[in-house]
């Protein structure tokens, strides 16, 4: 594989790991998903061609794997937010429920 198309797929791997880190931002999971699959056979083209341990492109391999935890922090968060909110829908249910109960 040529070094040009192996930094294409560089190129493509970080475009796809931003978008899933403003997808997560903003809320939207199910693009985070479908854009994981694609960025998981990307990350397989990457791996067969060994570009990430020549050594000159440490520098790049530190840049994915710091979007890489940036996506992870970001589900996190979202996860987070999505935990607290059902936590308080299920509050507000039980709520509904004991004033039925007592009317």
């Amino acid at each position: 594989m040529s070094m040009d198309r192996q930094i294409h797929l560089l190129d493509k791997l970080q475009s796809l790991l931003e978008k899933q880190i403003e997808l997560a931002r903003q809320g939207n999971i199910n693009k985070v998903e479908v854009l994981s699959k694609q960025a998981g056979s990307v990350v397989g083209k990457i791996a067969q061609t060994g570009v990430l341990e020549l050594p000159e492109f440490k520098n790049r391999q530190e840049q994915l794997q710091k979007l890489y935890e940036d996506l992870c922090l970001a589900v996190t968060v979202q996860k987070a937010g999505t935990t607290e909110e059902l936590s308080r829908l299920r509050k507000g249910k039980k709520t509904i429920e004991v004033y039925r109960s007592n009317i």
